[in-house]
């Protein structure tokens, strides 16, 4: 069962000791006095190719016990006119009753991302899975949803009590915000190598860091965020009132800047243990020569994200010491992880590749860090040599006198701000300060969605 066993800081943890017989009946009382709602967000060939259909299959036959749900948001992206009803009829089949089909690229939909657009003046022009949950979000609010729950399409090995366990600490003791974690890796081999090597080390770097600058507010956000046993969970739910609060992210740092939205906008919150066996679903490649696609690609948002959080938004202030000491810090300690998964694996029997982990830590992630930080520090090297020039030489005397170095400065700031610009949508409820009618077109939508896929 979700059994409570411990608070850390401002996360409540719930552990699975053992089944707990009624908690689908809590959940369906609870669900008389709620709407809870489930977001579903899916490429088209997570149903249509042979290989996937089968997960995708699964999925929504344990969902159709799902008793407590007011509906389930199925997010088609990337879905032809023909991949549609190819997703109705597994629901169908399924068993599913309380489906809805939010098709992005249909004509319906598509009116309600250009309002945005056009009338709003949201930049939804980033394709991908962050706009849509985004939309999602929007398509579940207009429904009159308490709570919305995330669950992504690609998990081979989903049960519903999974699900029950996520929605338990929202739907029955309130919480505002509960997030999944589990051990990732098949039984045989440890996957989570983002989380592992990446989030975890760089997370223990800026800790170590902050500990010894006495960066208090700082060291808070960094605690809060290590609290979480599996921050990239894409299983989440959210009660309403935080949902219409928070801010989003449209790319792979979607995970962390939920978990950061959370931080500021969320007194006390929950995480839930999804399951205690093998967990599986679809795996990234690295792609070490390739910074635009795989691991390489979700490391480097994860991190411009991170960062983004603590200095932009938090106003760290930071020098270039500080990261070329973080990138020395972080493969200090991701050296000790690597050891420590090392033994365990041993111990387990497990394969384990460390000098593949290790390959990555210093090919890929490392590199990754350095590169943020070029693209940060690069404005104050450009400054600091154009105000040295300036005061050397008499010949811009009149110029200073005019304002020129103030002007330098103030460019230095800007740039600083844009080469770590992370495009976030505004929140639910700005938008809908902006767009009040906005729900009843997305009714509108989705109701003639339903007439066209009769």
């Amino acid at each position: 069962m979700p059994s409570f066993a411990q608070t850390h800081s401002r996360v409540t943890s719930y552990y699975v000791l053992q089944d707990k017989q009624d908690i689908l009946q809590q959940l369906v009382h609870a669900a008389r006095w709620k709407k809870p709602v489930l977001i579903v967000p899916a490429l088209a060939s997570e149903f249509t190719d042979p290989e996937n259909r089968p997960v995708f299959e699964n999925i929504v036959a344990e969902l159709s016990s799902a008793k407590y749900l007011a509906h389930v948001i199925f997010g088609l992206d990337q879905a032809s006119e023909k991949d549609v009803h190819t997703c109705i009829d597994i629901c169908q089949k399924g068993g599913l009753k309380n489906y809805l089909i939010q098709w992005n690229d249909g004509p319906a939909i598509s009116g309600i991302y250009k309002m945005l657009e056009e009338d709003g003046g949201f930049d939804l022009s980033r394709r991908g899975k962050g706009r849509n949950v985004f939309m999602g979000f929007g398509v579940a609010m207009a429904l009159g949803a308490t709570c919305v729950g995330l669950l992504d399409a690609d998990i081979k090995t989903f049960q519903r009590r999974q699900l029950d366990r996520l929605f338990y600490p929202v739907l029955v003791h309130n919480y505002p915000f509960s997030k999944a974690f589990y051990a990732r890796w098949n039984g045989q081999r440890l996957f989570g190598r983002v989380k592992r090597l990446l989030l975890d080390p760089l997370l223990l770097s800026l800790k170590r860091k902050f500990s010894e600058g006495s960066e208090e507010k700082m060291l808070r956000l960094v605690d809060f965020l290590l609290s979480f046993d599996y921050q990239l969970s894409g299983e989440v739910c959210l009660d309403m009132w935080l949902l219409r609060k928070m801010r989003y992210s449209l790319d792979w740092g979607v995970e962390i800047f939920t978990l950061i939205e959370v931080f500021r906008k969320a007194s006390h919150v929950a995480q839930v243990e999804f399951t205690r066996k093998s967990f599986d679903h679809k795996h990234q490649r690295v792609s070490t020569d390739d910074p635009k696609s795989g691991l390489h690609k979700m490391s480097l948002d994860i991190i411009q994200t991170l960062l983004h959080a603590l200095i932009v938004e938090e106003g760290l202030e930071v020098g270039e010491e500080f990261f070329r000491d973080l990138a020395l810090t972080y493969e200090s300690i991701a050296e000790e992880i690597i050891k420590k998964y090392s033994d365990n694996a041993e111990f387990n029997n497990l394969n384990y590749d460390r000098d593949s982990e290790e390959s990555m830590v210093y090919e890929v992630l490392s590199r990754a860090i350095v590169q943020t930080a070029d693209h940060l520090s690069a404005p104050s090297h450009i400054a600091e040599k154009m105000l040295r020039l300036t005061a050397t030489y008499d010949v811009f005397k009149p110029f200073v006198d005019q304002g020129l170095q103030q002007t330098i400065l103030r460019l230095e700031e800007k740039l600083k701000e844009e080469s770590l610009e992370v495009r976030h949508l505004p929140s639910w409820e700005r938008i809908l300060w902006k767009l009040p009618e906005v729900s009843a077109h997305i009714v509108d939508a989705l109701e003639e969605d339903k007439q066209r896929f009769k």
